[in-house]
């Protein structure tokens, strides 16, 4: 079985070509990628993530986003092996949400192990020549012999190095489960029945900042104190990676774990409560760990859900294909880091580069808009205040501004002409009562493997759609501004007490 195993990673077929993809997905994705003083960027290595999304049988559906590092072959296995251990048979309709369970974290096992038996060869022969290459002598002092054994020692290395972190998403009789090891991310945004826009992220992120993490570690007799500072493990934030066989069979070389009475990192997932989908109206987003972490290096990460969510309600609002929506939402992470950097501002340090980044979209019984609707159409773009916390022990609230495009007061909402929310940075935040708003109210619940977030309206939510009409430039070629400032001045010469009067702010 091992030797099947690595003839089919050598060759370009893949155990799950048959396997219909999933039609209500999209995937974006962007390649790693720093900056120079100079401000052109340059690809550090080659992309390193994967993902898959595939629709079996009895309306059962696959997705998962791979983070891989220190190269892509982790990634690759994983993003093939792993559903052919879930999709090929193991699962039926009679199975229980405990018989899923199991099934899921079986299929990380076994794939880790089955990635291990593949470069169970390599391992062998690099242990074999660090046999016979003498201790503590440099390389120009070693024999031709010697120096050849060395550089083959490097090619090994290489082959057998690096991991990946994995989010999985299955919907299995209409039911959600996802599974996470590591540091990528799940986005559950949906429609609640009393008007509501709910945000859930789905379970927590593997580092040394998760409580659970750290009093799993301390029971192994690691020294969480010193875990916690270092933050990195062998190089890397997770605390659970598949793959990565220094810190699985050499830990007690690595100084952090070296006590430890097990193996201290582990591949098994933790797998979240099922969420039932029936009703549900929404999408679903599986992040990687670089596309996270470039929202937030750019913009903080108290408001990073929300944001996310609101580009992605936005673009699904524009776009025609959810290739087209999550590809733009990835170019527009890309942008507002790039920017940051380029602005010399605060958070302009935390930008100089970002890793690759992936984002995987599953609507939920949600229709594509035909297009676009613009204030040109007849609508205006309002500030929106959306109070919103991401601290697990606290109650308060900031602000997230996002801006709705409202239609005009003498048009009616219609399947076609629906509202929809964007993001901007920079936009004005406005409190209820001063004008014709509409106010998205969001708070934060986070628990121990769960936190969410609520947003209420007057009806216009953020899966709602909006018609289409294309713009038409005038005889210089420019088409009229999108945003109408005239509220936002009026309103701004009112808190300053000079109603009426714009105090000089505004075009002139």
């Amino acid at each position: 079985m091992a030797s099947q195993r690595r003839q089919l990673m050598q060759s370009h077929q893949s155990w799950t070509d048959d396997l219909p993809l999933c039609q209500m997905c999209g995937v974006g994705t962007a390649p790693n990628c720093t900056y120079g003083p100079d401000g052109k960027d340059t690809q550090s290595h080659p992309n390193e993530d994967g993902h898959f999304r595939f629709r079996g049988e009895d309306g059962c559906s696959l997705y998962g986003v791979f983070n891989g590092f220190d190269g892509s072959r982790v990634s690759s296995f994983v993003s093939q092996c792993l559903t052919a251990e879930l999709l090929l048979g193991q699962l039926n309709s009679t199975h229980t949400d405990a018989d899923v369970r199991r099934i899921l974290s079986q299929a990380f096992d076994v794939v880790e192990k089955s990635y291990f038996e593949t470069i169970g060869d390599a391992l062998a022969e690099k242990a074999n020549i660090q046999s016979q290459l003498p201790e503590g002598v440099s390389f120009h002092q070693l024999s031709p012999q010697s120096q050849k054994l060395s550089e083959r020692l490097k090619e090994l290395e290489q082959e057998v190095s690096g991991g990946a972190t994995a989010v999985v998403a299955l919907i299995h009789n209409n039911k959600l489960y996802i599974a996470n090891v590591g540091t990528n991310r799940a986005l559950l945004c949906k429609s609640t029945s009393d008007g509501q826009n709910q945000v859930i992220q789905i379970g927590r992120p593997h580092t040394t900042e998760n409580e659970d993490e750290l009093q799993r570690l301390a029971g192994l007799g690691l020294d969480v104190s010193g875990l916690r500072q270092a933050g990195l493990i062998a190089g890397q934030s997770s605390t659970r990676r598949i793959g990565d066989y220094r810190v699985k069979y050499n830990y007690t070389d690595i100084d952090l774990l070296s006590a430890a009475k097990n193996k201290p990192i582990i591949a098994e997932p933790e797998i979240q409560a099922s969420q039932s989908l029936e009703g549900v109206t929404g999408f679903l987003l599986l992040m990687s760990e670089g596309l996270i972490k470039a929202l937030e290096s750019a913009h903080g990460p108290e408001q990073a859900n929300q944001e996310m969510v609101a580009m992605v309600a936005a673009e699904l609002a524009q776009q025609g294909t959810l290739e087209a929506v999550a590809q733009s939402v990835v170019e527009r992470v890309k942008r507002l880091h790039h920017d940051v950097y380029a602005s010399g501002r605060q958070r302009a340090s935390n930008c100089s580069r970002h890793e690759d980044m992936t984002l995987l979209i599953r609507t939920l019984n949600y229709t594509l808009a035909d297009g676009a609707l613009t204030p040109t159409q007849g609508g205006r773009i309002y500030p929106v205040s959306v109070p919103y916390s991401n601290c697990p022990s606290s109650t308060s609230k900031t602000s997230v501004t996002l801006s709705l495009v409202m239609p005009s007061q003498g048009g009616t909402l219609t399947n076609g002409t629906n509202t929809a929310s964007t993001l901007e940075e920079g936009t004005p935040t406005h409190t209820p009562g001063q004008s014709p708003t509409t106010t998205l109210q969001s708070s934060i619940n986070t628990q121990t493997t769960q936190s969410s977030s609520s947003s209420s309206g007057d009806g216009g939510s953020l899966f709602r759609q909006r018609g289409s009409q294309a713009v038409q430039p005038d005889e210089t070629g420019r088409v009229p501004p999108y945003v109408d400032f005239t509220q936002f001045y009026r309103l701004w010469g009112s808190d300053l007490g000079t109603q009426g009067s714009s105090a000089g702010l505004g075009p002139q």
